[in-house]
């Protein structure tokens, strides 16, 4: 019974983990003047382009931003690498 305990608890821990680490890349428009720019987001939630998509969408809008498109999900280890092209867009929304 111990066992099955400590086995249901890793695998709990060991999902939250992997909620917690998942990101998006993406693009996003604004019209009247053309303006373009591309973002770097965490997902909440499942990590899915969909999810992301769903994610960003309002809060682009609520920005006066149309999203494009989810160009991708990743986990950490993708972070660095975007974080110089993302600009002041990365983990802003």
């Amino acid at each position: 019974m111990k066992q099955l305990f400590f086995s249901s608890l890793l695998l709990l821990a060991s999902a939250t983990v992997a909620q917690a680490a998942c990101y998006a890349d993406y693009k996003a428009k604004q019209d009247a003047p053309l303006r373009l720019h591309y973002g770097v987001v965490e997902v909440r939630g499942d990590c899915s382009v969909a999810s992301a998509e769903r994610q960003l969408r309002d809060a682009l809008a609520d920005n006066g931003w149309q999203l494009l498109n989810v160009l991708g999900v990743f986990d950490d280890t993708g972070l660095d690498e975007r974080k110089d092209s993302a600009g002041e867009y990365f983990l802003r929304f």
